[in-house]
């Protein structure tokens, strides 16, 4: 089975960084990476990714504004917001928009490897 392309959205290198590592440790094929709403449009477009790893809070486009637009643009692409603040109102909008899953910073690679699985089930929540 091939492995599914991942694109990873953070406006932190250091956390695209890690991110990165942990998917290829765990599988899955970085397709590449975007550190704000705008690159990440224009990568999912150019990419065709099959998961979109989404950073809630960026500078300029919100994760929750890009995730909207990625809905209506994409709305096969499996997205997982990563965010450290997991408040109700974040969690509830963003699940509320599509997104499949959640990261929740900081993370270790047990936890981003379980957030995809959940989230790649034929059971999970699906646009």
């Amino acid at each position: 089975m091939p492995k599914l392309r991942v694109l990873v959205v953070d406006d932190d290198n250091i956390m695209r960084e890690l991110l990165k590592a942990i998917l290829r440790e765990e599988g899955y094929r970085v397709a590449g990476e975007a550190k704000d709403g705008e690159s990440a449009l224009t990568a999912c477009d150019d990419l065709s990714p099959e998961v979109v790893c989404l950073d809630v809070n960026m500078p300029g486009m919100s994760g929750i504004e890009t995730l909207r637009i990625l809905r209506g643009k994409h709305p096969q692409v499996r997205i997982i917001m990563i965010t450290g603040d997991a408040s109700l109102n974040t969690v509830r909008e963003a699940v509320s928009l599509g997104a499949a899953g959640f990261i929740i910073k900081p993370f270790s690679q047990g936890r981003v490897a379980d957030a995809l699985r959940a989230a790649l089930k034929p059971s999970a929540p699906y646009p």
